[in-house]
């Protein structure tokens, strides 16, 4: 396939900038593929779709604030700082974003907060155009510094949201079940999620399992080549332990329970993990796995997923998943009856 292929018209489209006040209150399309049937439900309705020994995967990854204001030494110059990954805990050095990249150079100091000293970084290299590696010159150990930066920072919202972070997107902007930190984009499908509905699923027998897959900014680069062959993901690491790959495989050898993936980067994480029996693997490591149509699932039998933006990779694997055809017939359908699009938006259930 190709990129044109997954290119549709956002003008006038329910894109909101704001989340609902209650999380599960979000519309919920199902969409059945062997009977190639769709339903419009509430999403607090999703535990009656799973079943006593069906396997649910979540995300646990924890977005923080990554986004840093501050000033350039000697100049007092206003600059953005925008934190992708920690490199070297020990050293504090760390990939990032800048802004005005052309002003920011090897050797510069930055400073955040309000007192000159509260928190300063150095630049030590340049990685790309915007891209620079800095090394914080902050006393005190790691979590001191994440401490510092859950002060000083805002969250990375996605690109197309313009209004600025404020404190509450802190929880908002996260799912409930949010405990490792190191995303800079949260799993969105995760977050129509309460600690009551959960129960529920647990409470009906089902499994609650997590992974980690910490979410990188790459997931919102652009696709900037027709064919789809040629597109490289970004590396995000990955995490599955032994008791989440076990019960995956129970469920996977029972033949009638479902291993039900909350979100595409659940999905990239556990097709990661896939051994030459189409069993899962547990361990540590690094994913860019690009799933797009065709591609044949070895693991996730079920997606909860919300509704991408045109050309996107996360559009691209819910498509490989739900089929072309029927994917563009729902979001057709998503349209025309006003749903809620991207990040903030409802939620789609693949059966």
């Amino acid at each position: 396939m190709k990129l044109t292929d997954f290119r549709y018209e956002i003008e006038g489209l329910n894109i909101p900038e704001e989340p609902l006040d209650k999380r599960d209150e979000a519309r919920l399309m199902v969409l059945n593929r062997e009977e190639k049937t769709i339903e419009h439900k509430k999403f607090s309705d999703i535990h009656e779709y799973i079943n006593d020994g069906d396997v649910v995967i979540y995300n646990n990854t924890k977005v923080f604030p990554a986004r840093l204001e501050g000033k350039k030494e000697k100049t007092e110059a206003d600059i953005e700082v925008f934190l992708l990954r920690e490199l070297q805990p020990e050293n504090m050095l760390w990939d990032v974003l800048v802004e005005p990249a052309r002003k920011i150079r090897i050797g510069n100091k930055l400073y955040f907060g309000k007192e000159e000293d509260e928190l300063m970084a150095e630049v030590v290299d340049n990685t790309t155009s915007r891209g620079r590696t800095i090394r914080f010159l902050y006393e005190g150990s790691g979590q001191d510094l994440y401490d510092k930066l859950d002060e000083l920072g805002k969250m990375p919202l996605p690109p197309y949201i313009e209004r600025e972070p404020v404190d509450e997107d802190k929880d908002r902007y996260q799912t409930v079940y949010a405990t490792e930190r190191g995303a800079v984009a949260a799993p969105t499908a995760g977050m129509h999620f309460t600690e009551e509905l959960i129960e529920k699923i647990k409470d009906k027998g089902a499994e609650f399992l997590p992974i980690t897959l910490h979410i990188g900014w790459g997931t919102f680069r652009n696709v900037e080549v027709e064919d789809l062959t040629k597109h490289r993901m970004d590396s995000e690491n990955y995490f599955i332990s032994k008791d989440t790959s076990d019960k995956i495989n129970t469920a996977l050898k029972s033949k009638k329970n479902k291993v039900v993936a909350i979100g595409t980067s659940a999905v990239r994480t556990i097709e990661t993990s896939v051994m030459a029996s189409g069993m899962s693997k547990s361990g540590t490591g690094w994913t860019d796995k690009f799933i797009y149509p065709p591609y044949d699932f070895k693991i996730t039998e079920t997606l909860i997923t919300n509704f991408h933006r045109p050309e996107s990779t996360l559009l691209m694997l819910a498509a490989a998943f739900a089929g072309y055809d029927f994917l563009m017939e729902a979001y057709e359908e998503a349209k025309k009856d006003d749903y809620r699009l991207y990040s903030f938006g409802d939620a789609m259930l693949i059966l």
